[in-house]
């Protein structure tokens, strides 16, 4: 018996596609927002930094890769407005994902960006939501460019160990446990 998801939902394709934080850093949240164009409200999905890390990585990794097998395609600009890339309200994320995953329709030349929601321990995986943002390869570099910044803009990275700093003080592993 084939267990269904209890749901799937395609942005196929996305009108626009973002990725922000709100909060202080430390204490952020982190969110995959996108838009269908028949569709004013926005589909919103909680992901970690991490997350997000890995997405601009294989977003650039994806895009730059297709323009080396297909050289008719250009690798597209990264350039974005910033006032369009910020999350917009209202925030009420479907889910928070657990997995997600990159595709590519080479017919449609169109970038998919997969969240699964995380499911508990008790629960079945095959049944957890699901949605797909479809997104151009344009979209994918301009939001690969904002998802850096978004990262970026958080605590800052000590650079003996390479973990975020706290305001207060740092425990650094490398400096034996000693403060600076």
């Amino acid at each position: 018996m084939r267990l269904v998801p209890r749901f799937e939902l395609d942005l196929n394709p996305v009108s626009h596609i973002t990725a922000d934080a709100i909060g202080q850093p430390g204490q952020r949240v982190f969110y995959l927002q996108g838009w269908r164009e028949t569709d004013p409200q926005p589909v919103t999905v909680i992901i970690e930094k991490i997350q997000l890390q890995s997405l601009v990585l294989g977003l650039e990794q994806m895009v730059n890769e297709i323009a080396n097998q297909k050289p008719a395609l250009a690798v597209p600009a990264a350039d974005f407005d910033e006032e369009k890339m910020h999350i917009h309200p209202p925030v009420d994320p479907l889910f928070r994902a657990g997995e997600m995953g990159l595709g590519y329709d080479v017919e449609r030349d169109l970038i998919i960006i997969l969240a699964r929601e995380i499911v508990m321990e008790s629960e079945d995986a095959e049944q957890s939501a699901v949605v797909r943002f479809w997104c151009s390869r344009r979209q994918a570099r301009q939001l690969a460019a904002w998802g850096m910044e978004v990262v970026n803009r958080g605590r800052p990275i000590c650079p003996q160990c390479g973990q975020p700093m706290e305001p207060e003080g740092h425990f650094c592993p490398k400096k034996n446990g000693h403060k600076h």
